[in-house]
């Protein structure tokens, strides 16, 4: 069905977007920070069930229609090629919010886990990121000859929750116990979002420049 080949280099493209700092990264932090590791963890679980629902939509919608029209695809691979890049700068010019986010300070409490769960949700659902990636490149890694495309679709692209829970929870955890280290040195967060910035720009940048597999 999908090979390991397949498999494989989806997930490392995959990494790459997953790190980049963007607006799941920043809710993280903002809720490790102001709430503490409970809710950031349970807010990156909710962030991940919302990233796979833009998985199924992708496979059951607008991955079906990709697959069988050439124009549809060469459209949507531009736009997201575009809107990659304009990630990637907008990553770089603002490479201070992410140091903005360790130094803010807004006394809460935890919240019920169902409201946590659920906020996490929709900040994933709602990532601009995520569903233009998937949409541009999720049909680039289908075999129409290997079998069901949706099915493909589903299987690699657990990819990206599953990096995204990993990754997201590193930063909470990093977040709630490492406050004081970032804080003395804002540059050190500076640095992450650069780079990160500077990553979505290549990643744009190829995704142009890249063809159907079929």
């Amino acid at each position: 069905m999908v090979s390991g080949a397949q498999f494989a280099a989806f997930a490392a493209l995959t990494f790459l977007m997953v790190v980049v700092p963007g607006p799941s990264v920043l809710f993280t932090i903002s809720r490790a920070l102001t709430v503490g590791r409970r809710d950031a963890l349970l807010t990156v679980l909710g962030n991940s069930a919302g990233v796979y629902t833009q998985v199924v939509a992708v496979a059951f919608g607008l991955g079906a229609l990709v697959t069988t029209s050439a124009a549809v695809f060469t459209a949507i691979k531009v736009a997201g090629a575009i809107y990659l890049v304009y990630l990637g700068v907008q990553a770089f010019r603002h490479r201070r919010k992410l140091s903005d986010a360790m130094a803010a300070k807004v006394p809460t409490t935890p919240g019920r886990v169902l409201i946590v769960l659920r906020d996490g949700f929709v900040v994933g659902f709602a990532n601009p990121k995520s569903i233009v990636f998937l949409a541009a490149l999720l049909p680039q890694f289908v075999d129409p000859a290997a079998g069901s495309v949706p099915l493909q679709m589903l299987l690699l692209g657990l990819c990206l929750p599953a990096i995204a829970l990993a990754t997201d929870s590193a930063w909470a955890l990093v977040a709630g116990t490492a406050r004081t280290w970032f804080a003395r040195s804002p540059k050190r967060l500076e640095m992450v979002g650069g780079t990160g910035g500077l990553v979505m720009i290549g990643l744009g940048t190829t995704l142009a420049f890249t063809g159907r597999g079929d």
